[in-house]
């Protein structure tokens, strides 16, 4: 039976296994993560604004076929809400918003780039 839990076999430092499956362990940071950029639209939107330092919601609209403007809408405000992505109205008729990658959403591309190579290598 132990051999088939593969939490005993993370490698850490100390005994605790706290570190790695309790509330603030490595598996709940991962899993907050893994939450944040779930999603059909999420991943597409987080690659586009890395390639521009801002964009106005049409044109993601555009770069994106098939969404629609309701999970667009959705999925940028779970993005702001993340953090990941930085909303800016310019308070003008008619309106205009931009949105760009926040510092976490730029620290959060080298890892998507990293997840992008080994699917690729595999």
């Amino acid at each position: 039976m132990l051999d088939t839990i593969t939490h005993l076999k993370v490698p850490v430092e100390q005994k605790d296994r706290s570190v790695c499956l309790g509330p603030d362990g490595s598996v709940a940071h991962v899993a907050r993560v893994m939450r944040m950029i779930s999603g059909r639209w999420k991943l597409p939107i987080l690659f586009r604004l890395s390639a521009e330092p801002f964009m106005r919601t049409l044109q993601l609209k555009r770069d994106m076929p098939g969404i629609s403007q309701k999970m667009l809408t959705q999925h940028l405000r779970e993005l702001e809400q993340d953090g990941l992505i930085e909303r800016r109205d310019f308070g003008e008729q008619p309106p205009r918003v931009e949105y760009r990658l926040t510092g976490a959403g730029r620290a959060l591309m080298p890892v998507l780039m990293a997840a992008r190579e080994f699917s690729r290598g595999n």
